[in-house]
Order: C-alpha cells, then sequence, then structure tokens
C-alpha cells in the first residue's frame, strides 16, 4: 500500500522494449489498483523491479479505448454493410451501362469495404506474427486505396464544374485505377518484400505513456509520417475542391428555397470526397477528446 492524496493514481510498472530502438514504457498489465481513503493498494500477479509507480492521470484517459473500439466496431460493421449492398446491386443487375461518374462511386464503395474488412479482420485474427503483418499489410493498402479514390472523386467533381466543352481523356477510368489501385499497391507491395518489419503490432499508448493494447498496423515511424503526409496532401486537395463546389453553389443557388438543397449537397460531398479524415489534425490540446470521437463516428460511418 502507498500513501497517497490522489484519486486517479494507477499502479503501473517499467516494461523494456523489445528491440533495440524501443526504450520501454510504463504498463498496467496484471496490476489491478484500489483505492481506500486516501490509501493507493497495488495488487500484481508478477515481480519486476520490486516497484511500482504511481503516475497521475485524468480519469478519462484509460476508458476512451473501449468505448472508441466499440463505436470502430459498430461503425465499420455498418459500413461494410452498407457498401456492399449497392455493390452486389450492381454486379448482378441486367443494366450494365453505367458512366463514369458511377464507376468511380463503385471503386470507391470497394476501397471502403476492403478498409471496414480490414480494421474489423484483427478482431478475429490471431496473435501470430506472420498473420499480423499481413493484417497490417492488407489495412494500409485498403487505408492508401481509399483515400485515392477520394481523389478521384474530388478531380472528377472538377473537371465537371470547369470544362465548358466536353473534355475527352483518353482510357480516363484505366489511368483513375492505375493511380488509385496501381500505385499504393507498389508502394505497400515494395514495404512487405523490402522492409517487412514495416509492418507488425503497433503499441496503443494514452498521452501518459501507459501501454494499453496493440493492433497490427505500422510500427516504423518513416512510415507513418509518409502515409500522414500523403493523407494530407489528399485531403488538402479534395477541401479546395469542396471550397470550390461552395462557391459556385453560392453563385449560382441565390433563389429563394435552394439553401436546403444546397446544404445537403454540400454534406453528400463532405462524405464523398472524405473531408472528415481532417479531424485527424486537430488532435491536440482541449480538441483531443472531441475530436477522438468525432473523427471515429463520422468515419467510421462514412460508408
Amino acid at each position: 500500500p502507498f500513501h497517497q492524496d490522489a484519486s486517479n493514481a494507477t499502479c503501473v510498472f517499467w516494461q523494456p522494449g523489445a528491440g533495440a530502438d524501443s526504450t520501454g514504457s510504463w504498463s498496467r498489465e496484471g496490476c489491478k489498483t484500489t483505492h481506500r481513503e486516501g490509501t493507493v493498494i497495488c495488487h500484481c500477479n508478477h515481480l519486476t523491479y520490486f516497484a511500482v509507480l504511481l503516475v497521475h492521470s485524468p480519469p478519462s484517459s484509460f476508458p476512451l479505448l473501449p468505448s472508441l473500439t466499440h463505436i470502430t466496431t459498430i461503425g465499420c460493421s455498418l459500413s461494410a454493410a452498407a457498401t456492399l449492398s449497392p455493390l452486389l446491386l450492381c454486379c448482378f443487375s441486367r443494366q450494365r451501362l453505367m458512366d463514369n461518374t458511377t464507376r468511380i462511386h463503385m471503386h470507391l464503395l470497394a476501397a471502403l469495404l476492403l478498409l471496414n474488412c480490414s480494421f474489423l479482420l484483427p478482431l478475429l485474427a490471431a496473435s501470430a506474427k506472420g498473420l499480423c503483418q499481413i493484417t497490417a499489410t492488407l489495412l494500409h493498402a485498403s487505408l492508401l486505396y481509399t483515400l485515392a479514390w477520394m481523389a478521384a472523386e474530388a478531380f472528377h467533381l472538377l473537371l465537371l464544374l470547369i470544362k465548358v466543352y466536353n473534355v475527352y481523356i483518353q482510357h480516363y477510368l484505366l489511368k483513375l485505377c492505375l493511380f488509385a489501385w496501381g500505385l499504393p499497391t507498389l508502394a505497400v507491395v515494395a514495404v512487405f518484400v523490402f522492409k517487412r518489419d514495416t509492418y507488425g503490432y503497433h503499441t496503443i499508448r494514452t498521452s501518459e505513456g501507459y501501454r494499453n493494447a496493440t493492433m497490427c498496423w505500422l510500427t516504423s515511424l518513416q512510415a507513418y509520417y509518409a502515409t500522414f503526409s500523403y493523407a494530407g496532401l489528399i485531403l488538402l486537395f479534395n477541401m479546395l475542391v469542396l471550397g470550390r463546389v461552395m462557391m459556385i453553389l453560392r453563385r449560382i443557388h441565390r433563389q429563394k428555397g435552394q439553401a436546403r438543397k444546397d446544404c445537403m449537397t454540400v454534406l453528400g460531398l463532405t462524405c464523398l470526397l472524405g473531408t472528415t479524415w481532417g479531424l485527424v489534425f486537430f488532435s491536440f490540446g482541449v480538441f483531443f477528446v472531441p475530436q477522438l470521437y468525432l473523427f471515429t463516428i463520422l468515419n467510421s460511418l462514412q460508408g
């Protein structure tokens, strides 16, 4: 027992890192904290360095992870079902004649379906290292696919807005597929073949440095920052296109009764272009917790 006037104190121990580049972190694994009238009692089922550290943390630090996990699981499941339905309807429909806009929508739905299924896959996968690397690779690839097809949606929308005469691009859809399916595939395959340890068990930590859980994701900071930059460039382009659309709508539909229709159009384009993913850039300060919930709810339900 430790006498400490802190109801938020939590029993932790220092767990060294597994590799040479990892310094280790604080962990609560195997330790239970009990508070009794200003006294903190630690019950641990293992022997470490015969010392347990008490670190102050806000009460909201630990409950975030389970609640966000439940929201993500429910949202991704609903999105997977919602994206699968039109894809099946399109595949089994007798009317196969579709324009480029509809085809791009179908590709984006396929990418979103793959992303949602990839995110749900670790919940069912075993703890084998090789399987975790494959799961992380699939998750990374599906994220890159989804972002690329959202950029393709923005580019196609921009063409529809700015063209005065019919603009013909030879093998237009094929070129979009090479960009949105081909380039991410080449990048992910190259990383998996030449530097496979980039994918593996990623430790999820709170802002206080506690080790709470692991997921199959990127383990390299360089790969993480490269993905983050890639997403940032695409989101910036999509937001510029969305801003251009709002300016055009404001100029064209100024008559009475159009405001509500314009709001619904902008709301639909916000989901279509994935601009809600830009909430990731507000994960700091007082915006951190609201941003986590908004980001999780909106993006898990994007499908």
